[in-house]
């Protein structure tokens, strides 16, 4: 998991990096690929009652919304995208949320998901956020908290999309709920860890909004 270092990267030609048209080519591209992810997560873990689809699906929401995000506060001044990245990590909690409830209706139902499928859909959803993580590389230092935290989600969405596929293989062999509820358990941790990393680093930008300890 990365982690900051504390200091602001977004000021001078940094900020007028991130806000070229190039960046914001990028931020809408990655934009599109998630709402095509999005779709094809919720269409598969519908038929076929997936934990992990769902919180996969939920992340590829995450991502619509964070970009968008971005690419609307590119035009904000850099006070103002250091406090949109408070808003961001809200944004991260929403897949940790959803994996939990997930998971929790796959141990209640005690429904394994068809294996096939749910590896396909894995295999596809991988090669959209690592597309999205590639093309997202180039910005993380570029744009503070908020373009690296859009960064930080695309790269923990392909880290869940591998364990998905595994959960599929195991699943293949061993026709039993865990491995699906299992990865969508491991999904929430990593999406909250992040979320906290994202927090952590926007308010040490923004002073204003520490909590008066006195």
């Amino acid at each position: 998991m990365a982690h900051y270092d504390g200091s602001p990267t977004c000021t001078g030609d940094a900020a007028d990096e991130i806000e070229s048209p190039s960046t914001r080519r990028i931020i809408a591209l990655v934009t599109i690929l998630n709402a095509i992810g999005l779709v094809i997560d919720v269409t598969v873990a519908s038929i076929i009652g997936s934990a992990s689809l769902f919180a996969d699906a939920a992340d590829f929401l995450e991502d619509v919304l964070i970009n968008g995000l971005v690419l609307v506060a590119l035009g904000w001044s850099v006070q103002s995208r250091r406090k949109a990245s408070i808003w961001l990590a809200g944004l991260i909690l929403i897949p940790a949320a959803a994996a939990l409830g997930t998971a929790v209706w796959k141990i209640t139902s005690g429904a394994p998901p068809e294996p096939v499928p749910l590896s396909v859909t894995a295999i596809i959803a991988l090669l959209i956020n690592l597309s999205c993580a590639i093309a997202l590389m180039t910005l993380r230092h570029q744009g503070s908290s908020l373009v690296r935290g859009a960064w930080l989600a695309a790269r923990n969405d392909v880290l869940g999309n591998v364990l998905i596929l595994v959960a599929g293989l195991i699943t293949t062999v061993w026709f039993t709920v865990w491995p699906d509820v299992i990865v969508g358990l491991v999904m929430a941790l990593i999406n909250a860890t992040a979320a906290k990393e994202v927090w952590e680093q926007a308010r040490r930008e923004v002073p204003e909004l520490e909590i008066d300890e006195a």
